[in-house]
């Protein structure tokens, strides 16, 4: 029986509302009438049900179909301007005793090089990546009680914050771990982690399971019901997805909204963020195995529709997707992407050799986070390092509130142009160092309060001689 509210798994990620739910979409999907109607409503930026936003992704009319890109984009620029938040991945460990068919982690794989890093080895990564420009990571492990207790996670946090380097400093550690219990939530919260990030992988219970035969990660309810525990364990931030490929997309579509509906509906916070991956080779797996693939058509409306759904939460699109993938989504709802980014356990500090392969997936875009910084500036995008929500106490429903009023626009445009000085002082390239300063230029001139405006200028030019860390 579906019920948002309840505590348990297969009553707010209920089957049959998502059958219905499938059934009505298909139904409506040339419902002109119908679909103005939802668009109307979601023009008011307050989100969409997610029986309502079933029916836009699989709307088949191609002028309605323009009218919800069009809205996509204006929502994402409404909440988000035109920032984009910059984080790397940081990969401690690759034991893992769970035997998921789609990771290269599993247990049965003999081949894949094993690896966990030293407190040592993670000081040396964090100093690399603080020496291309890093602020913000999100810390990636493999569930393993024994090689990746609670107590090395939470070590491995007092170290990276402990790291100051030269004018490089990690200012935020988001933690993508396997789901665990609410006093280990709780001892994560102490350490002082920013966002609690868990990707269901899939909302279909019944290929859940088939796709975690064995280890911890089989039982779909305590997985699924993860989020539920890192809230009751004080942590304000959690992070959603799916790993599209897996199932049909539009099952997981309708999963991933009742979940945030489900957060909403309990906790009255939605998620902090939503990432959408797609499965990628990577060692012992291939993902023509898997027949649930999406083209980059689907791909792109999935993000316009999430964005619509839930207008206030970040979106997260990885170096799994190509530079061309991500320049096309970046206009429809995404406002993180990683960059310059390993996928294996190190290879900041020290390239892998090949024949010692660890990553967990290929990377598709390569570039290096200079680059992509001056290809996002270049666009006009203004790439953000600013971790000052976090550091503030701007976050649950401190950070929601600010953000659905759009009042957290007054803080994030101010604090993304500062940090992006700092980047361009600290280690941009010349010609990157050039687009960068005649974009803040540029941007100055967005910022509608001539006080705040007088303070940002004030705060440029003290970081240009050698201060560092303001924030609004």
């Amino acid at each position: 029986m579906y019920n948002p509210k309840s505590a348990r798994a297969e009553e707010f990620i209920d089957d049959a509302e998502i059958q219905e739910t499938l059934a009505y979409a298909s139904a409506n999907k040339s419902n002109a009438a119908l679909i103005e109607q939802i668009l109307e409503k979601a023009e008011k930026r307050k989100g969409l049900s997610h029986r309502e936003a079933a029916v836009l992704l699989d709307c088949e009319i191609p002028e309605l179909n323009e009218k919800i890109y069009a809205l996509a984009k204006q929502i994402k620029k409404d909440f988000y301007g035109n920032r984009i938040v910059m984080f790397a991945p940081l990969y401690l460990s690759n034991y893992c005793i769970n035997s998921c068919v789609y990771c290269p982690y599993h247990i049965k794989n003999k081949h894949i090089a094993r690896k966990k890093l030293t407190q040592d080895e993670i000081r040396a990564e964090v100093i690399a990546l603080q020496d291309i420009g890093h602020k913000r990571l999100a810390l990636e492990t493999g569930e393993d009680p024994v090689n990746n207790p609670i107590e090395y996670v939470l070590e491995s946090i007092e170290t990276i914050y402990g790291i100051k380097h030269k004018n490089g400093a990690i200012r935020r550690v988001n933690v993508n771990i396997a789901a665990t219990t609410v006093e280990n939530y709780r001892r994560l919260k102490d350490a002082g982690i920013g966002t609690y990030i868990l990707f269901q992988e899939t909302y279909h219970k019944k290929s859940y399971e088939t796709l975690h035969p064995a280890g911890p990660k089989h039982d779909y309810a305590y997985h699924t019901e993860a989020m539920d525990r890192a809230m009751q364990g004080g942590i304000d931030d959690v992070g959603l997805g799916v790993l599209f490929g897996l199932e049909m997309y539009r099952y997981e579509f309708a999963g991933l909204l009742m979940h945030a509906e489900h957060l909403e509906a309990v906790y009255g916070v939605g998620p902090h963020t939503i990432s959408v991956p797609r499965i990628r080779h990577a060692d012992d797996i291939d993902p023509d195995a898997f027949d649930n693939s999406i083209d980059d058509d689907i791909f792109a409306k999935l993000v316009a529709c999430i964005r619509i759904a839930v207008p206030y939460t970040g979106m997260i699109v990885s170096t799994r997707e190509s530079k061309a993938t991500r320049e096309r989504v970046l206009q429809l709802g995404i406002s993180q992407i990683s960059g310059g980014s390993r996928t294996s356990v190190g290879g900041y500090a020290e390239e892998e050799p090949e024949e010692e392969n660890s990553a967990q997936f290929d990377v598709v875009d390569n570039r290096p986070l200079d680059e992509v910084v001056r290809w996002l500036m270049e666009q006009e995008y203004i790439p953000s390092f600013c971790t000052a929500c976090y550091r503030e106490g701007r976050t649950g429903d401190r950070f929601m509130e600010l953000c659905k009023s759009g009042q957290i626009q007054n803080c994030c445009h101010p604090n993304a142009l500062m940090t992006l000085k700092e980047y361009l002082c600290d280690y941009a390239k010349p010609d990157t160092r050039a687009v960068g300063e005649l974009l803040i230029q540029k941007e100055l001139a967005n910022i509608p309060n001539e006080k705040v405006r007088g303070i940002v200028v004030d705060k440029l030019g003290k970081i240009a001689q050698g201060s560092r860390d303001f924030r609004f």
